[in-house]
């Protein structure tokens, strides 16, 4: 049977809340001689403190919660490290979730958050453009959550009335094109996730809009051509999928024999177009250019080292922690993280697509 506080009360010779107070960690501290008993007799008995106990002595958890789409995308797992860096530094511990995208989950993550009484909930991860009661449920959920004392941040698309860390996705994917045509690339083509994926839409959406802008006007270069969004899951294998039927498509086909650029909305999805390209044989940069856009840490062991949109992902993990451990009555706060194109060899100016 485990050994029970009133056993170590007894070994030590003081009262149940003596002890009480010594192990749970409570702000009524006793004389230093009583302390250190009591911690003698807890470790000659083996008493292992209830964590439940020492939250309402503490009136605290320590507990941050952290909720990503997926753990297994280095998208994620750098965020987590910025997340987890800084509740360490306050005296905390993380939680996690995984929600797949699953609205359902996330819900379900915040409820399970919120009922095991933790100080702060970080939510990383695009919001979702439908369905409208999702929204609306998670933001009930997260007010309902703050108005017990908690604090929450996003990381991705603000909602209102919640702190939040902003990378500059627009921006940055309209930095990445003008980059790329002033090194001599022309005709390109957009690899982006679901529509109701907001991060997805919004990168997607500024990488087809500056490529239009620079194909007519004063900025315009000779021969822009924008082809049509290739549209499949935010993952890698759903862009080797669809990127495999743009090559099939393109091959032999008409205007096969010119440059190609492909913009991948996230490294992920980059490195699926880049497996697609080398499984059928068109070699990057020789034949086609592709970028990507987070610039992940797994980058550093591609070939050709890939073209990409740099975020300071850890840092945004840090910052969204930090505001998620601020007062409560803190006001909401909104923090922008710029995003810094990188040219790397997976663009280098390209010959065409093999005939």
């Amino acid at each position: 049977m485990a050994v029970t506080l009133q056993q170590v009360a007894t070994l030590a010779g003081v009262s149940l809340a003596t002890a009480s107070r010594v192990l749970n960690r409570s702000s009524r501290h006793p004389r230093e001689d009583i302390t250190e008993r009591v911690r003698a007799a807890a470790a000659q008995l083996g008493y292992v403190p209830n964590a439940q106990a020492q939250a309402l002595a503490r009136s605290s958890t320590a507990l941050v919660g952290l909720v990503v789409h997926d753990i297994d995308d280095p998208y994620f797992a750098t965020i987590a490290a910025g997340v987890q860096a800084t509740a360490q530094a306050a005296g905390k511990q993380t939680l996690l979730a995984c929600t797949y995208r699953d609205p359902d989950l996330e819900c379900a993550a915040i409820e399970s958050f919120a009922a095991h009484r933790t100080e702060a909930i970080v939510l990383a991860g695009s919001r979702r453009s439908s369905p409208a009661s999702a929204t609306d449920r998670l933001v009930a959920l997260c007010t309902a959550y703050e108005h017990n004392g908690g604090r929450v941040a996003l990381i991705g698309q603000p909602l209102h009335g919640f702190s939040a860390v902003v990378p500059e996705n627009r921006s940055g994917a309209r930095q990445l094109v003008r980059e790329l045509l002033r090194a001599g690339h022309r005709r390109f083509v957009v690899v982006a996730g679901p529509k109701w994926l907001r991060t997805s839409t919004d990168r997607a959406d500024a990488f087809e809009a500056e490529v239009r802008r620079h194909a007519t006007g004063e900025d315009a270069y000779d021969g822009v051509e924008l082809l049509p969004r290739v549209v499949t899951d935010f993952t890698r294998d759903g862009a080797h999928s669809g990127v495999a039927h743009l090559l099939e498509a393109l091959h032999g086909g008409p205007g096969s024999s010119l440059p190609l650029c492909i913009l991948a909305v996230s490294d992920v999805m980059a490195l699926g177009v880049l497996a697609a390209c080398r499984d059928h044989g068109v070699p990057v940069p020789d034949a086609v250019g592709v970028a990507g856009f987070d610039d992940i840490k797994t980058l550093r062991d591609t070939a050709p080292s890939l073209t990409t949109v740099h975020l300071d992902l850890q840092g945004m993990g840090a910052e969204a922690a930090r505001l998620a451990l601020a007062a409560p009555g803190d006001a909401p706060s909104t923090a922008s993280f710029p995003a810094t194109v990188v040219l790397r060899d997976s663009t280098r100016l390209v010959r065409g697509l093999p005939a």
